[in-house]
């Protein structure tokens, strides 16, 4: 074989390997786990995980992290700007769970309950809160019968609660707005967004004006079916998609 010829082959073969060698460096690999606290029951969000190649991720909501790494890397964690030590690659037994737990403690609170809003308990502890306000009612005179004697006259209560004109009319104000209020809460109950959505499909700001121009009238809404009031809803959208006015609801009667 020619000297130039041997001399080309040599070249092509250290050509090869050091290409060769270059992709086995340069291959990533990914390294996925969790981070704890230190008590290894609650995950920490926001911790930093880098590798000593520059890449870098955080972990996520659940503690959870995923990060690309050359198999001469090495990475370590950082939270509140405390680094830990380096991990290098080729010592991690399972690259695919490498969960690790850091000297923070979370403090835990009580469990709290929360139970969603519903206008029937509302209403019953609405009616309760202000009893007496919806027991209220006018003053009129009424006659009594003295103990002792035959006489009869007028309950002197009576007489003076009579001329309590502003607390009366203060007192029956107040029921007035409770019962309006009520009233309000039970519209809000059945004409829900998340029921108009579901049969309009209108959101944002079409849902909202949709919402305050077809509101519906107490006496329709207590005493309507819900096949009565979704139709309702149906035909409003009709005619808020072509800019007509709602029409004047039809009096339903209480069933006897």
């Amino acid at each position: 074989m020619p000297v130039q010829l041997r001399l080309r082959s040599t070249i092509l073969l250290l050509l090869g390997f050091f290409l060769f060698n270059t992709d086995l460096d340069a291959q990533l690999y990914k390294v996925r786990g969790t981070v704890y606290d230190s008590s290894q029951h609650y995950p920490l969000e926001a911790v930093s995980v880098i590798s000593t190649s520059g890449r870098g991720t955080v972990t996520n909501s659940e503690g959870v992290y995923e990060i690309d790494v050359l198999a001469t890397d090495s990475i370590f964690f950082s939270y509140l700007g405390k680094p830990t030590m380096k991990f290098p690659i080729a010592t991690i037994q399972n690259i695919l769970q490498f969960n690790i737990s850091l000297h923070v403690s979370i403090p835990t609170l009580k469990e709290v309950k929360i139970r969603p809003r519903n206008y029937r308990q509302d209403s019953i502890q609405n009616r309760e809160d202000y009893a007496k306000v919806f027991n209220y009612q006018k003053p009129k005179l009424k006659t009594v019968t003295p103990q002792y004697g035959a006489g009869v006259g007028f309950d002197l209560d009576e007489i003076v609660n009579m001329f309590r004109f502003k607390r009366n009319r203060s007192i029956a104000n107040f029921q007035k707005r409770l019962l309006q209020q009520e009233e309000d809460k039970f519209i809000d109950y059945r004409f829900s967004k998340s029921l108009v959505r579901r049969l309009t499909l209108l959101t944002g700001n079409e849902l909202d004006s949709f919402m305050r121009l077809y509101r519906p009238s107490y006496t329709f809404t207590k005493f309507a079916n819900d096949y009565d009031f979704q139709a309702y809803i149906k035909q409003a959208h009709l005619r808020y998609e072509n800019g007509l006015p709602p029409l004047p609801f039809i009096k339903i009667e209480e069933e006897d």
